[in-house]
């Protein structure tokens, strides 16, 4: 593939915290632990892993909302990692967020078309105000809210969940960024209406050419929306490659185990489910070697091997581009 529109190599996301039996010792949250990746124009890159893993800060620091530890962000190959002033502004147009909720994420204080003119009053300021309506009517009528002014004079407490999600896209799209990071987009709303906001979201995609990388911690939404599926565990890639190369001929047995427990409309006899034991390690006390391996069911079926309590295992390409993060990939229950 071409070089991607979005890289970050070695990314480290580290925050200290102090405490313990002495409240002066400085410990560090290790929530990203070296993670490198890249997103391709046009692609729909799905991050993947349990709460707490380290999926929404690594999206809130691409966007520079967080500030990195270590390691570099690039955008279309500049470098961005350190950007200030006016270069950071006008990256902000390049690329957005969609949040979570559509509940706290709309300033209950603004109208919609309040919410929307926004952005735009401040990255373009010598904007007419008949090109700033013409705009913010244009992002709802994208967005499938009608009728346009009438929905634009409405405040957020007067919407449904699914139709402030929509607003919540219009304000994202209305600088007609490149790169979106949707963070979980759709888990706040009725399952009724979910669809229609993902088949929203690949409308828009289609339509403006754009590049998301998509939070989630659902791995059958993932697979469906997905070109690609990175999955994390405790703020490191386990694994990463093409959606129906993960689902299908997982290697990680972190991967494994959750792809077993996908919901199908109508399971086999014989699928065996993988019920992962225990609970993550903190990311304040990571594991040496492999960090997984106090919860690999793969590690205990194969004898406890000292070489997954030695050694972190590298993201290694089994071909195709699809990598894995284990000394025994591929292995099956």
């Amino acid at each position: 593939m071409n070089n991607p529109l979005v890289e970050v190599t070695d990314l480290k996301v580290h925050f200290p915290m102090r405490g313990g039996l002495v409240l002066s010792q400085l410990r560090m949250i290790r929530a990203v632990d070296g993670v490198s990746f890249g997103v391709h124009a046009g692609e729909i890159l799905a991050m993947v892993g349990e709460s707490g893993c380290g999926k929404t800060t690594i999206g809130k620091t691409i966007l520079r909302l967080i500030p990195s530890t270590n390691g570099v962000l690039t955008f279309q190959g500049e470098d961005i990692t350190r950007l200030q002033g006016v270069k950071l502004r006008t990256l902000r147009k390049r690329m957005q967020l969609i949040y979570q909720d559509p509940y706290e994420s709309l300033d209950p204080r603004q109208s919609v078309f309040e919410i929307l003119e926004e952005p735009l009053l401040i990255h373009t300021p010598r904007l007419p105000q008949s090109e700033i309506e013409g705009r913010v009517y244009s992002a709802l009528e994208s967005t499938g809210l009608h009728p346009v002014r009438e929905i634009a004079e409405r405040y957020p407490h007067h919407l449904s969940g699914g139709q402030r999600q929509r607003v919540a896209i219009a304000a994202a799209m209305i600088l007609e960024p490149e790169f979106i990071i949707t963070d979980e987009p759709v888990s706040m709303l009725d399952v009724s209406i979910r669809a229609d906001i993902l088949r929203l979201m690949l409308e828009l995609r289609q339509k403006k050419q754009l590049t998301y990388l998509f939070i989630t911690h659902d791995l059958s939404l993932a697979w469906m929306i997905a070109d690609r599926i990175l999955v994390l565990y405790l703020g490191k890639i386990m694994e990463v490659g093409a959606a129906h190369s993960v689902i299908h001929a997982a290697k990680h047995p972190y991967t494994q185990a959750l792809v077993s427990v996908i919901p199908l409309p109508r399971p086999k006899p014989e699928r065996l489910q993988i019920v992962l034991e225990g609970e993550t390690p903190s990311p304040l006390d990571i594991p040496t070697g492999c960090r997984f391996y106090p919860r690999c069911w793969l590690w205990k079926q194969i004898g406890r091997p000292q070489k997954c309590l030695d050694m972190e295992p590298e993201l290694r390409d089994g071909g195709d581009g699809h990598l894995a993060a284990c000394h025994f990939p591929g292995h099956l229950a």
